[in-house]
This record gives C-alpha cells, structure tokens and sequence, in this order.
C-alpha cells in the first residue's frame, strides 16, 4: 500500500478548505441579509446613531429619518414661518412626517424630536460684551431667531451685563447667553419651546450655538452624536432651573 506524506496531505486538503471558507461567507452574506435591518434598529434604539448615518435626524411616527443639516435647517424654518403665515424655504422635498413631527412634536408628550451632530469651530475668536449685554455671536442668535419667530420674550441679559442671578460658571455672565420664555408651563408651551429649540440646534453650525437646554434636555455642540441628553438641574423642584419654563441658547467663547 502507497504511503501518503505529509506534503501530500496538505495540497489534497487546500480546496477542501477553501470550499469551507466559501461555504461560511455565504452564510454569513445570507444572514446579515435576513437580520440586518434588524441590527441596525436595534442598535437604533440602543442609543446613538449608527456610524455612516446622516448629520441629523427625526424621530417620526414612521422611525428614524436622517437628514441633512440643510434639509435641517429648512425644514425647521418652514415649520416656524408658516406658523406665522408666512412665506417659507420649499420642503418638497423632505419627508412629511417629518415636517409633521418638527410642527406637532411627538404625539403623546412634548419632547425632542430632531438632532443633528455637534460641530464646534475651533478657531474662533473671543469676544467682548456689546452695549447689548451680549456678545455679537450671541447677539446674531437673538436677531436670527427674531427673524424666524417675531417678537419673543426673552432674557439672561441686560446692558452693560448682568452679575447675579445664575450659576457660578454660567455663559450668562460673558454675555454669551440668551434665554427664550414659554411661561406658564404648559404642553402648549413645551411644544413652541421645543420648535424654537430644534430650530437653534439645527442651526447651530452656522451661528457658533455651543449648548442648547430645555425642558429637561440639552443638545451639545462638543458632542458628535445626534442626540439630546438628560439635563441634571441642581434643584429638581424648581422648574426655572429645569429649562421648563425657558430655552437657554450660548455661543462658543472662542479661543483656546
């Protein structure tokens, strides 16, 4: 009988395991194509957007929509002017139900509907009170949101500055601050302030926002995630440090 060497043993075992290897990625191909919508929502719902995912989103009736941050920005202006009655940037092509949750907000409980992706500029310069009270940075954000949803009633500035009245280490003493009130506090309410708060975010980009707080909730520029987080006040009973009664908006201070 004819011995076979070890030699042998290998070049007769190299298709069988090249046939084994085809067999496994075929598998592999034939699940990821069964399970991985399933995947992807999962990880969904697990928190954070999936890597590859759009600069914003909204979380619709229908799931998750990504869009762009112009399509953002649209989509929140037109929302706000014909709220107004009037004439507003063309959303055609935009998903309804997104521009339906942007205008109603969720529809058992007012609340975060749209994120987009921090993106701090690092090279901006730091700037110095106006006669305002507020920095120009700051003191484009009021003009910009007046120019969107008219006359508001705003505060956490005066001329000149103002020196008490906030946290030790608030943007508000800088004159970086601007705080935008939805009094009383009602679901009425907390669905305008949510409008004027996706509206700041999805703009945020263009107008240096660093932090966006309302209702609980703060959006972040500094973070890459398109998500709201939970707002810690340091006192849960008292609904102005909650964000619930005002929308705090800051500009970046610049500088290193």
């Amino acid at each position: 009988m004819n011995s076979v060497t070890g030699q042998d043993r290998g070049h007769r075992s190299r298709p069988d395991r090249l046939l084994l290897g085809l067999l496994l990625i075929g598998v592999l191909a034939s699940t990821l194509v069964l399970l991985g919508p399933g995947l992807l929502s999962g990880l969904r719902a697990a928190g954070g957007p999936v890597l590859g995912t759009s600069e914003c989103t909204v979380g619709t009736s229908e799931g998750e929509v990504g869009l762009t941050r112009t399509e953002a920005k649209q989509a929140t202006t037109a929302v706000a002017l014909r709220a107004r009655g009037l004439p507003a940037p063309d959303t055609a092509g935009i998903d309804a139900a997104v521009l339906q949750r942007v205008a109603e907000g969720p529809a058992g409980d007012a609340g975060p509907g749209l994120a987009c992706r921090g993106s701090a500029a690092d090279d901006l310069q730091v700037q110095e009170l106006t006669a305002t009270g507020l920095t120009p940075r700051a003191q484009t954000v009021r003009e910009a949101m007046g120019e969107v949803f008219g006359d508001q009633s705003l505060g956490g500035f005066v001329p000149g500055g103002v020196g008490q009245g906030h946290g030790a280490e608030s943007t508000h003493y800088d004159g970086r601050a601007v705080d935008v009130f939805f009094r009383p506090v009602t679901e009425e309410n907390r669905r305008a302030g949510w409008l004027v708060a996706h509206w700041l975010v999805a703009h945020a980009e263009d107008l240096d926002i660093q932090y966006v707080i309302f209702d609980d909730r703060f959006w972040s520029a500094h973070s890459s995630r398109a998500q709201w987080g939970d707002y810690d006040a340091p006192d849960p009973g008292n609904e102005i440090l909650r964000h619930l009664d005002h929308v705090h908006v800051d500009v970046l201070r610049g500088g290193t």
